[in-house]
């Protein structure tokens, strides 16, 4: 099993599935996501960005797999994003050994990078909530309910607390705030489309950017849009319409045998865990670990 523990939180990998666990004190969206188990089959790839402090550790899912993701549509900022792990100086060398085990696994399991026609991760838990500016979304699993603060304008505030039943949305659509723009969360009910402001439209939150808090706005977004009738359509916008059926069949067919030239990857990987045991990159459990799993592959 591959393992790097940073204060931005652990990934664990076993072969099959990377599990994430954030830190202590990592961003609000992370630490109400919660632990995050991800398969191999979710996975597109993975990267290590190294800089002078260290650098980054990067999960790619493939397209559509998860919909934190796509209620996001790129636009969390690292810090947010669940996927991505900072990296301490010291733990460079076991940032890399992780990298090349997972890609090992995606190698020997020939995981496509298309995109994928169904959600591959079950997104928030229920209940769920978040936002901050005007007000705070929150949902069940069959309502959502906005309620306002003190802020709000009073077109919004007069009606008290808006609730509606998530058969009746149409669309949810997340826009974090950016420079001097603020940023939104917003449910369509059907009707047209929405011309009044986030700021006065009672189905909207707008979110002014004050504080990390407000990005976790984004889950409500992301536990709407599992539910949602139309969340095929939502795929559909994000490329998945191009995957044929059988870009997620291998997540229920058995592994193919490794082929010669996967066997001389394996072997070579032993021979750079061996050398990064000697430089004292590794310690002594991290070594035996890391190479029985190799072992198990051969």
């Amino acid at each position: 099993m591959a393992e790097i523990i940073q204060r931005d939180g652990t990934w664990t990998f076993d072969g099959e599935t990377v599990r994430i666990v954030p830190g202590g004190k990592a961003h609000p969206v992370r630490q109400d996501l919660g632990e995050l188990a991800v398969p191999v089959q979710a996975l597109a790839g993975i990267s290590f960005e190294p800089d002078r402090k260290g650098g980054r550790l990067r999960l790619r899912l493939r397209g559509g797999a998860c919909p934190v993701l796509l209620a996001a549509d790129g636009r969390l900022k690292d810090g947010a994003d669940p996927y991505v792990l900072t990296v301490e100086k010291d733990r460079t060398g076991v940032a890399e050994y992780f990298v090349d085990e997972v890609r090992n696994a995606l190698l020997i399991e020939q995981v496509p990078e298309c995109p994928v026609d169904r959600f591959l991760l079950p997104g928030p838990a229920l209940p769920v909530s978040g936002g901050g500016g005007d007000g705070t979304a929150s949902f069940d699993g069959e309502t959502v309910r906005l309620t306002w603060n003190w802020k709000a304008e009073e077109s919004k505030t007069a009606g008290g607390t808006v609730s509606f039943p998530v058969s009746s949305v149409t669309g949810v659509r997340w826009l974090p705030a950016m420079g001097l723009e603020n940023g939104h969360l917003r449910f369509e009910l059907g009707g047209g489309p929405v011309t009044a402001p986030p700021k006065f439209d009672p189905h909207s939150l707008d979110l002014w950017g004050l504080s990390k808090k407000e990005y976790t706005a984004v889950l409500v977004a992301a536990a709407v849009l599992t539910r949602l009738p139309g969340a095929r359509k939502a795929l559909e916008k994000s490329g998945a319409a191009d995957a044929a059926p059988a870009a997620i069949a291998p997540a229920a067919a058995p592994a193919p045998a490794p082929a010669a030239d996967d066997h001389d990857v394996l072997l070579r990987r032993l021979r750079e865990l061996g050398e990064l045991h000697r430089a004292g990159v590794l310690t002594d459990e991290e070594f035996s670990t890391a190479k029985q799993a190799v072992l198990k592959r051969l």
